[in-house]
């Protein structure tokens, strides 16, 4: 199997998707996200252009609100990856599953070197620093003027239940 083929079994995959998971928990910290911010945060990271933010680590596709439908399974997947790789700690709270970035995560980031590693986390930077700057709430807002509506993808009603 050439190499083209293996990038192709790698993009998009749970893997990649569960290192950019690591990349953006770790980021993040201390907080932790639930499972529709992940997409969330998962689905930007990826196209921080479309929300005024860097190049984004994807190519442009022309309808990448449909990319949210398959996006949650992917993103479910990754971080039950990561979980059992010990980068990501899952806790059940009484707003529900939240993750985190366990202690190992930060060690682990630090040996991610190539160019498309140091490009997500330059993107999860900038995406983590808007998200500080004014809540998660003032956060998703934004991203909804940006991209539109997305919380049909994630299975809500009216986003989650996050505060910011």
């Amino acid at each position: 199997m050439d190499s083209v083929e293996n990038f192709g079994k790698l993009f998009n995959s749970p893997l990649e998707a569960g290192i950019r998971a690591v990349v953006v928990l770790e980021k993040l910290r201390p907080e932790a996200a639930d499972l529709a911010e992940m997409v969330l945060l998962d689905h930007v990271v990826v196209h921080t252009a479309d929300i005024g933010g860097p190049p984004s680590l994807h190519p442009d596709l022309s309808d990448r609100k449909g990319e949210l439908l398959v996006r949650r399974r992917l993103v479910e997947r990754s971080l039950d990856l990561m979980r059992r790789c010990h980068l990501v700690d899952q806790e059940i709270t009484d707003e529900g599953v939240l993750y985190r970035a366990s202690d190992e995560a930060a060690g682990y980031i630090e040996l991610l070197e190539t160019r498309y590693s140091e490009k997500l986390k330059e993107c999860a930077d900038w995406v983590v620093d808007r998200l500080k700057a004014g809540g998660k709430t003032q956060f998703k807002n934004f991203v909804r003027a940006q991209i539109g509506d997305w919380t049909e993808a994630f299975g809500t009603t009216g986003g989650t239940s996050v505060q910011g």
